[in-house]
């Protein structure tokens, strides 16, 4: 009982509280504004390549390159809308559908996701591929619609699952009489169509927008808008949404780093209660998205990375004075005896040591030897009871957090 009223004192505490937000939705990735400031030349270079729909032809298949956060995702589904409500004005019928190639990153699963768009009936998994494909070209034919399909993350289908699934659906309009196919293809890798078959190439690569990052004063006119939906009227320090921009415009121009920093800003600002939300939040709620962000990035490691990332975790652990690629190596070996799976070569080990320096998780520094050559020491850049607890997390690395760094290790 003594826990049910602690409980019911922190709802209680809450709902007294004075809220802070309006409509938290308006800063979250997701939400789509009635105006898109500082991207009307990329608006209108989509709206006229995709304008040919609402007179029955075929538009050509674009691709949408940039930098995360530069409003690529958020351009292409606003464009589409104001196509699809166009069409239905004017009795020119227009569909829209829009996949994130990162969860659904399989020929499959993209097909089956597009059949079952149009009404099919594709089960989850089970069935052959080409009759996956029979089964959207029979629900598309059916609906006699011109129709665009927005592939978000495009890079990581082919990355995966290769570039048939493109081939086939830059193929099928050659194979349908009603219905008409156009692709909108979004990446952050300006290079992935080189490692498409020359056919995928030459049929997808239409049309190309390239989105150039925000500086700080457009991170700011964006933070604005949105903050005027957000938050209720004179709950913002006059110095956050500046700070918010400035520190979003030095990562890349993201403005998807400028909203998570506003609404968490906001978020820590009410779990303390406060009823003005100033700089000290955005500085807190700036270190709180760093951590998420890293301990995401360690979960979705491979299972080798994580064990080469245990290894520097208990030579640091043992403070051994100089933590070279060499000593990490031998402690990863040892690592893998223990958990039961095949070591790398120290060749790939050295590759993925520079991931995890190019991710921010490790700090590499070249040091010279003199005539002994040079070699790399590398330190941990991150807090390192936060990582160590994501990796033991893993089931198959559970062992881990039971081993010790033995001396015979670094010998």
């Amino acid at each position: 009982m003594e826990v049910k009223s602690s409980i019911a004192r922190i709802f209680e505490s809450v709902l007294r509280r004075q809220p802070l937000f309006r409509n938290k939705d308006a800063l979250r990735h997701t939400y789509t504004p009635e105006e898109l400031p500082h991207r009307e030349e990329e608006i209108s270079s989509l709206a006229t390549i995709l304008a040919p729909a609402l007179r029955g032809e075929t538009p050509s298949n674009v691709l949408i390159y940039g930098k995360s956060g530069t409003g690529k995702t958020i351009v292409s589904k606003f464009v589409c809308m104001e196509l699809k409500e166009m069409s239905r004005r004017h009795g020119s019928p227009v569909s829209m559908v829009y996949l994130n190639c990162e969860v659904t990153d399989t020929q499959y699963r993209v097909l089956a996701n597009l059949a079952n768009s149009f009404g099919g009936e594709v089960p989850f998994t089970g069935w052959p591929t080409d009759k996956v494909y029979a089964a959207f070209k029979k629900a598309v034919e059916e609906r006699g619609h011109n129709v665009i399909i927005i592939l978000d993350e495009i890079d990581r289908l082919v990355s995966k699952g290769g570039d048939r699934v493109l081939y086939n659906l830059t193929r099928i309009n050659s194979e349908l009489r009603n219905s008409r196919v156009s692709i909108v293809g979004i990446s952050n890798n300006l290079k992935f169509t080189d490692y498409l078959d020359t056919r995928v190439q030459s049929s997808l690569s239409g049309e190309e927008i390239v989105f150039k990052p925000y500086n700080a004063k457009q991170l700011e006119d964006i933070l604005r808008q949105r903050a005027e939906i957000a938050f209720e009227p004179g709950v913002l320090d006059d110095y956050v949404i500046p700070l918010c921009a400035a520190l979003a415009a030095r990562e890349h121009g993201d403005a998807r780093r400028a909203l998570d920093l506003l609404r968490v800003s906001g978020e820590v600002a009410e779990r303390e209660n406060a009823e003005v939300i100033t700089e000290k939040h955005v500085r807190k709620a700036s270190e709180k998205i760093e951590k998420d962000n890293v301990v995401e990035a360690v979960r979705s490691m491979p299972t080798h990375s994580k064990i080469l990332l245990y290894a520097v975790i208990l030579l640091e652990e043992s403070m051994a004075k100089f933590i070279t690629t060499g000593r990490i190596y031998q402690t990863y070996r040892y690592l893998c005896r223990e958990v039961a799976v095949d070591p790398l070569t120290q060749r790939r080990i050295s590759d993925l040591l520079s991931e995890l320096d190019m991710l921010g998780i490790l700090n590499s520094t070249l040091i010279s030897k003199g005539r002994y050559g040079r070699t790399r020491e590398i330190k941990l850049a991150v807090p390192l009871s936060d990582i160590k607890r994501v990796v033991e997390e893993d089931p198959r690395l559970g062992r881990l957090s039971s081993l010790s760094l033995q001396q015979k290790t670094l010998d």
